[in-house]
């Protein structure tokens, strides 16, 4: 069995080093991704990426590879374009795919720009590509509401239908993503303090790194994991997913989004707002209820002591993105892989007692979060579920003296 494996990686990197040498030889870039185009159907985006690692590793300098990458990545970017009829429009399948394209075009544009600017000599003669470069770059800024749309709607709803591991595939991956990301926002904006050279070769490795897996990943995505979710989700569960995709946002690039026309006519429920709730501390109607946890400066959420998500508050200003789909989501698909450790361990300390409180304070561009998380008992003490409150306390930190007088 090993042996057919091996013997089938050793073929695709046969393939793609002649393809590479063809380059290197002058051949038509257009006639080998032609030829790649037939080549790319046999080939996982891993093997692909394995083949190139190993040829590396065996002395082929790295940038004849990016030539291979360019041509890759050109065919890729292709093909996204051309799968967007997977869904209607206005589906939020095909909105995302949609964005998909254009992100993984503002990536090649980049590794396009460290072309010219590579045969400069200074900053000075790279005026103009940087400008180019920033615009860029303030649209990947902007490509946050994307992976939260996924993050927040879609990977909820397949895990309802039971779809767990590719969603947690994903999210690593954004992962990932964010952090090439954040790596090349720093170079971007820290790029006088290099020396010119190094700081094209940094833009180079930054810009490389994120073109290559945008490909994998949207490829990954587009493949597997939407036609996977519109095989298990009903109509009225994508209905749903578009109100919440609208009340995420969308990015600046996204193209215009169309109505999202369904045969399905959505019963109205029926009004509970006159009804009044005793709390023991006093009586409100839902409708006060409601207007209170939104006019709340915290985020308030709350996951029962089964772990799955129970309630959010809806505020003003809410610091973390949450949508109706996280109700019974449990708690530890609601966090990135790297941090579901920290999750359980918080759980485990307040079930057992041996935990009151967790506390964490971190930095979110201009603001500065401080979220807690407390255990919900019962009056008899018994563990009933923990509670989330997340604040902007940056206003908060500045206050001194006092202040008596509105």
């Amino acid at each position: 069995m090993n042996e057919k494996v091996n013997t089938s990686r050793e073929d695709n990197k046969e393939l793609i080093k002649l393809l590479i040498k063809k380059l290197h030889d002058g051949e038509d870039p257009s006639k080998i991704k032609q030829e790649f185009k037939e080549i790319i159907k046999k080939l996982t985006p891993l093997e692909i990426s394995e083949a190139e690692e190993m040829l590396i590793k065996e002395g082929m300098p790295a940038e004849e590879i990016h030539h291979m990458c360019d041509v890759h990545l050109a065919v890729l970017q292709e093909s996204l374009q051309e799968e967007t009829d997977l869904a209607p429009e206005g589906h939020p399948v095909h909105i995302l795919m949609q964005e998909h394209a254009v992100l993984l075009e503002f990536a090649n544009n980049l590794r396009d720009l460290y072309k010219i600017i590579k045969e400069k000599n200074n900053y000075a003669e790279i005026e103009k590509e940087m400008e180019e470069i920033v615009g860029i770059v303030n649209h990947f800024k902007a490509s946050i509401s994307h992976y939260q749309r996924e993050e927040n709607t879609l990977f909820p709803y397949l895990e309802k239908h039971g779809v767990t591991q590719p969603p947690k595939i994903m999210w690593m991956d954004h992962d990932q993503i964010r952090e090439i990301e954040k790596n090349l926002y720093q170079v971007i904006e820290n790029h006088k303090e290099f020396e010119f050279n190094d700081f094209v070769r940094k833009f180079h490795t930054s810009a490389h790194a994120l073109a290559e897996l945008l490909a994998s990943h949207f490829s990954k995505e587009n493949r597997v994991l939407f036609p996977t979710a519109l095989q298990v989700c009903s109509e009225d569960e994508w209905i749903d997913m578009r109100t919440q995709f609208d009340e995420i946002g969308y990015c600046c690039f996204t193209p215009e989004v169309a109505e999202f026309k369904s045969e399905i006519v959505l019963t109205e429920t029926k009004s509970l707002e006159d009804n009044v709730i005793d709390i023991g501390t006093g009586k409100l109607t839902l409708d006060e209820l409601k207007m209170i946890f939104k006019t709340l400066p915290i985020d308030l959420t709350f996951v029962g002591k089964d772990e799955k998500v129970v309630f959010y508050s809806e505020g003003p200003d809410r610091i973390f993105v949450r949508t109706p789909s996280v109700i019974g989501r449990n708690v530890e698909n609601c966090h990135p892989q790297k941090s579901v450790h920290k999750v359980i361990e918080i759980v485990e300390g307040f079930k057992n007692g041996t935990l009151d409180k967790a506390e964490f304070w971190l930095e979110l561009g201009e603001k500065f979060v401080y979220i807690r998380y407390f255990p919900v008992k019962n009056r008899e003490g018994e563990f009933q579920g923990v509670l989330e409150v997340t604040q902007d306390i940056s206003d908060i930190r500045k206050i001194e003296g006092e202040k008596r007088l509105l």
